[in-house]
């Protein structure tokens, strides 16, 4: 059994922070019902669709990770007897989400206080980029934007130089994941007062939140963090060492750590007395770090991971993909399976991080194709005839 597989969500999401929300929570098997537009489709169908390397069958990366374990209505929602057919659907869900701009779901005729008309049980969920009040609650917003103003960037980069994006997009994935606890958390408040509620997400607010204790230490000191690269604003040796093969992290935090580290080398510099105390070490960090790397680089990541391994330093590679995709211990706990498609073959994508002790069955279904579940939500869902499903097709309602 899944935990989730009593809930059922419409999605009318796109792009990334929306979609991946609604994804989380149909892996967790909540029947995830994505309303898509007639002959278009949801924005995301087309990036990369025309690419080789990362399509299938007209299918891109976006979409084939994002949609998997979700169903496709097509409903024209500019039209009433669309919206009807939406609001009939809405009774029978427990969760709508959307991440348009704000104010666009109340000119759509389907924001929290339209919607709860027809389902006072109803959980709604708006993702934007600077949520629903505040002065710019109107600004629009992307990854960037959001990884920008939420302060996050400026403490990502090396020592001295300009700021940097993460990697991976956490202004989206972020809004994403703050999503799916808010939603978790309204479903639970249902169950206690009976009622449902909007639940509104800030893509900068949630990387203000990530910035965590950081963000407390400014608002005690008044003093900017500054950007250490892949180093500690404490630690001493911390951070991404070259070797013969991979990049190798060091994370001595500590004196007993750091200790073990230049016992390890028997270097009489890093030996010195004066650094087995956190205050010389940072104020030496930089003569420090460079005979740490002088090390390093005379042998290769396996070597000195053993090394490291036998005297109980924290160290561990860089992986990119490949070593990270195929860790031994990534496959152990099924971080990368295998998801069916229509044409009968499969995908491999990331898998579901949560682990219930319980309720922890894992399917995957196959993206679907556009509007490919119409039909058959229409039918079992609304109880809708086959006369009246082809009235609708031919109007242009559905698709």
């Amino acid at each position: 059994m899944t935990p989730l597989h009593d809930l059922t969500i419409l999605d009318l999401t796109h792009m990334l922070s929306g979609p991946y929300a609604s994804q989380l929570l149909a892996d967790m098997g909540a029947r995830c019902i994505k309303i898509e537009p007639p002959q278009t489709g949801e924005g995301t169908r087309k990036l990369l669709a025309d690419d080789p390397r990362y399509s299938i069958d007209g299918m891109g990366a976006y979409f084939l990770t994002l949609s998997r374990n979700k169903e496709s209505v097509c409903l024209n929602l500019k039209e009433q007897a669309g919206l009807e057919l939406f609001y009939q659907l809405v009774k029978k869900a427990d969760v709508v989400i959307n991440n348009f701009g704000e104010g666009v779901p109340k000119r759509l005729g389907i924001d929290f206080d339209r919607l709860k008309q027809h389902n006072p049980r109803i959980i709604t969920c708006s993702i934007t980029g600077f949520g629903e009040t505040g002065p710019e609650r109107d600004r629009p917003a992307f990854d960037l934007v959001a990884q920008g103003m939420g302060g996050g960037m400026s403490i990502t980069g090396e020592e001295n130089g300009p700021p940097l994006r993460a990697g991976i997009p956490i202004g989206d994935l972020g809004g994403g994941l703050f999503a799916t606890i808010g939603i978790l958390s309204a479903l639970h408040a249902r169950t206690l007062t009976g009622r449902g509620q909007h639940v509104d997400i800030s893509m900068q607010d949630c990387q203000v939140s990530l910035l965590n204790y950081m963000a407390t230490m400014y608002l005690m000191s008044g003093v900017q963090p500054p950007a250490v690269g892949n180093g500690h604003f404490v630690h001493v040796p911390y951070g991404t060492f070259r070797t013969q093969s991979r990049y190798i992290i060091l994370a001595c935090m500590g004196d007993a750590f750091y200790l073990k580290l230049a016992a390890m080398l028997n270097d009489p510099f890093l030996l010195e007395k004066r650094f087995e105390k956190q205050p010389e070490r940072w104020e030496y960090r930089h003569a420090i770090n460079a005979r740490v790397q002088e090390y390093l680089e005379k042998n290769t990541c396996e070597f000195w991971l053993e090394q490291l391994k036998e005297y109980r330093i924290p160290a561990a590679p860089v992986n990119d993909f490949a070593f990270a995709l195929n860790d031994p211990q990534i496959q152990a706990r099924d971080m990368v399976v295998d998801v069916p498609l229509p044409n009968g073959k499969t995908v491999p994508q990331p898998g579901n991080p949560v682990k219930l002790s319980d309720t922890n069955e894992q399917h995957f279904t196959a993206p679907p194709l556009l509007g490919e579940n119409t039909n058959t939500v229409l039918a079992e869902v609304l109880g809708l005839t086959e006369e009246r499903i082809r009235q609708l097709h031919q109007a242009g309602i559905i698709g």
